[in-house]
């Protein structure tokens, strides 16, 4: 079980890893060991998520979702096939975190008295900037 956060794991045997070669640095070693590892995790047919957790995390990580719903994680970083997939169960725990993670409604404020004059003082300050970049103006004249 990869525990995600309190109340959300998701089992190993949901989770696909592929092996493949990877690009980069390696030597002779590159043509001949498949070191790049690719985690998808089905996002349709999981039933460690609830249906609103599942929307949640297809409207966040979208972009990563492919259109049969089947989330994809690549590493490569390094040249261990073992060191990659810890990666990348370490970079699909979190994305998923984030993804699940609710925000908090921001609360709305109103601006103190001193701030509005202090920006109506600045606005008045760079209109006078400006209108003294005008030709005909008595600043232009002199």
């Amino acid at each position: 079980m990869i525990a995600i956060m309190t109340g959300v794991a998701i089992p190993e045997t949901e989770l696909e890893f592929i092996a493949s070669r990877s690009g980069g640095p390696g030597g002779q070693n590159v043509n001949k060991v498949s070191s790049r590892v690719t985690l998808r995790f089905d996002l349709e047919r999981t039933t460690a998520l609830n249906a609103g957790q599942r929307k949640r995390v297809r409207e966040k990580l979208s972009s990563r979702i492919s259109k049969e719903g089947v989330l994809q994680i690549s590493s490569q970083r390094t040249r261990s096939q073992e060191f990659n997939r810890e990666d990348v169960v370490t970079r699909f725990a979190e994305l998923l975190r984030d993804a699940l993670r609710e925000e908090k409604a921001r609360v709305k404020t109103r601006a103190t008295r001193a701030a509005r004059e202090e920006r109506l003082k600045e606005k008045r300050i760079k209109t006078a900037v400006k209108q003294a970049r005008v030709k005909g103006s008595k600043a232009w004249d002199e």
